[in-house]
């Protein structure tokens, strides 16, 4: 298998070694590339994955590309590469903003994959077998945490999510709790979303975003915020039956009647289930769950545009 890395930082080289140990696993032979922007040193362990790195144009074709570099520039090298490969893994948020045309990408007949770890974290798979033939009416989703937790030993007021013109800001960074809730419900008839900056972080994104959605038969509020000092990434749904829990900062699914299983794992096994899923959807042997159409109607529905 020969792929091509563009963007090796902390999620890039997390796909590198998931997809590494996969092939290894699997007894597949992988040939991975990076095309690099700049001359800054890869980390040793990282460099050691690799059988080159490349810095012009690129002219050979991939078995598969990975779309791991800023958000801002997901459209551009889209659009480059589009050519150069079959299979392409596009990591989220698919671009900066809703109002890009993916007809100009030239993608239309490839078979593209937006990253959707959440989908496949344990919890969720046991909260989607769980909710099979349940009446829900309604649905309330929250991921609370404190922002200046996320990266221990950085000034949390430098990183991009902190900044407006980087792309920052509650919305589109927990994009995730929309994505799981689209997988799980199908896109609302409407929505109404307020957000802004609340706190007293010193940050000038929106740090708190509250959503109403309404379908057919129900309806779903969704919370998203960044000045939480306690983690909660839970996602509740009343149903005729009773509640159904998924917290998944716990790795536990609640039922209406009191019982609790457990799903607790490492954070790393819902990327390894994702990896796993991108090299069979690749090859031609797994249907396509979160395309390009999909990830952009997600994207400009988190946004409201």
């Amino acid at each position: 298998m020969k792929v091509l890395f563009v963007g090796l930082g902390s999620i890039g080289t997390r796909h590198l070694k998931n997809l590494t140990a996969l092939c290894q696993a699997r007894g597949i032979s992988l040939s991975a590339f990076a095309l690099r922007s700049g001359s800054r040193p890869l980390p040793p362990e990282t460099r050691a994955l690799l059988s080159g790195e490349l810095f012009g144009p690129i002219t050979d074709h991939y078995d598969a590309i990975f779309i791991t570099n800023p958000t801002k520039l997901h459209y551009d090298t889209l659009c480059t590469l589009s050519a150069n490969a079959d299979a392409f893994f596009i990591e989220k948020p698919i671009f900066e903003d809703g109002l890009r045309d993916l007809a100009d990408c030239g993608v239309e007949h490839k078979r593209c994959y937006v990253a959707a770890p959440m989908r496949w974290c344990g919890t969720f798979l046991a909260l989607k077998k769980a909710l099979i033939g349940q009446r829900v009416y309604s649905a309330r989703v929250i991921c609370s945490s404190y922002l200046p937790d996320w990266r221990p030993g950085v000034d949390y007021r430098t990183v991009y999510s902190a900044i407006r013109a980087l792309g920052g800001g509650v919305t589109i960074d927990l994009i995730h709790e929309w994505d799981y809730l689209v997988d799980l419900l199908g896109f609302p008839l409407e929505c109404y979303n307020l957000k802004g900056t609340y706190s007293d972080l010193e940050i000038d994104s929106d740090d708190l975003s509250v959503y109403i959605a309404r379908y057919k038969d129900l309806l779903a509020e969704v919370h998203l915020d960044y000045f939480g000092r306690t983690y909660r990434r839970s996602a509740e749904f009343f149903t005729k039956n009773g509640t159904l829990t998924a917290d998944f900062g716990a790795g536990t699914l609640t039922f209406p009647d009191g019982h609790t299983e457990q799903y607790e794992e490492p954070v790393n096994r819902r990327y390894e289930r994702e990896m796993a899923y991108f090299v069979d959807f690749a090859s031609g042997n797994a249907p396509a769950v979160n395309p390009p159409e999909m990830a952009l109607r997600v994207l400009r529905l988190t946004l409201g545009e």
